[in-house]
């Protein structure tokens, strides 16, 4: 459902901004990272490392929130989010629950 009211402080609300960096070699494909992030933003991928594991990918970068949570969760330390600012958001979308 979308609606035509924005909000009137639209102009100063910012969205944090993150790009997520992946060291393919150092992930063993756990899926940690893809299984929490909280905006679906990572994939696993089908290519492969050098040990034989799926790391994962990154779908829209634009669309990251660097939130961290799959740095936190990487337990071989190998994907890390950089701070990218903050941006305005082009359309505030209002969250709905999902009806069962």
């Amino acid at each position: 459902m979308t609606f035509w009211r924005q909000p009137l402080d639209r102009d100063r609300i910012r969205i944090p901004y993150g790009i997520v960096h992946i060291i393919e070699e150092r992930c063993k494909g756990c899926g940690f990272c893809v299984e929490f992030c909280p905006q679906d933003r990572l994939v696993m991928s089908e290519r492969t490392n050098s040990k034989g594991y799926h790391p994962p990918e990154v779908t829209a970068h634009a669309e990251c929130v660097n939130c961290g949570l799959c740095a936190l969760l990487c337990p071989d330390f190998a994907i890390y989010v950089e701070d990218g600012g903050l941006v305005p958001p082009e359309r505030i979308e209002p969250v709905h629950r999902k009806e069962e």
